[in-house]
């Protein structure tokens, strides 16, 4: 669902599908093609969110911003079930694995894959084409042509998913008796 507050109110891209399951609050400006998933919580309560073109949120990952600030996600980043995003900014094409933290003021350059559980530490810095696992995140390699292959068909599946769910819907069902 998308709520104003404050007398802000979230702006969605025409081909974006965000959940009804979803809450995203605020000054939330969200691009084309993108796949907000079941339970996710975006807050631009106090702050602003940006989510760039082709992005997938899933399910129950929060993103959120310091005060007064701007937390900056680019075109084609996908981020993963159960994350919590309170950086500054994450790069294009950026993979977050499940459950990992990013942390206040961090920043993610472009082409950065983000092991899964991993806590990116407050305003720590991870360059672009980097593979970063641990926690703290530790860079563990550079990121291998395959690996980019594997982004971009992970986040073709989200966008697809998106366009399913615009032109079919969710439809309630009665539990048997």
């Amino acid at each position: 669902m998308l709520y104003r507050f404050d007398g802000k109110q979230p702006i969605v891209g025409e081909t974006s599908y965000v959940s009804e399951l979803a809450s995203v609050i605020g000054e939330v400006i969200i691009g084309e093609h993108c796949y907000i998933g079941h339970g996710a919580i975006l807050r631009g309560d106090y702050s602003r969110i940006e989510i760039g073109d082709g992005t997938s949120v899933e399910e129950g990952a929060v993103i959120h911003a310091p005060p007064n600030e701007v937390n900056r996600i680019g075109n084609h980043v996908t981020i993963g079930h159960g994350v919590m995003a309170h950086g500054k900014s994450i790069g294009d094409h950026a993979l977050i694995g499940m459950g990992a933290v990013i942390s206040v003021w961090s920043e993610l350059g472009e082409w950065v894959a983000i092991g899964e559980g991993t806590v990116v530490k407050r305003g720590q810095i991870i360059a672009s084409g980097m593979v970063a696992a641990g926690n703290p995140a530790r860079i563990i390699r550079e990121l291998a042509q395959r690996d980019k292959e594997v982004s971009i068909k992970h986040n073709q599946l989200y966008m697809d998913t998106a366009k399913k769910y615009l032109r079919y819907g969710l439809e309630p069902v009665k539990a048997r008796e």
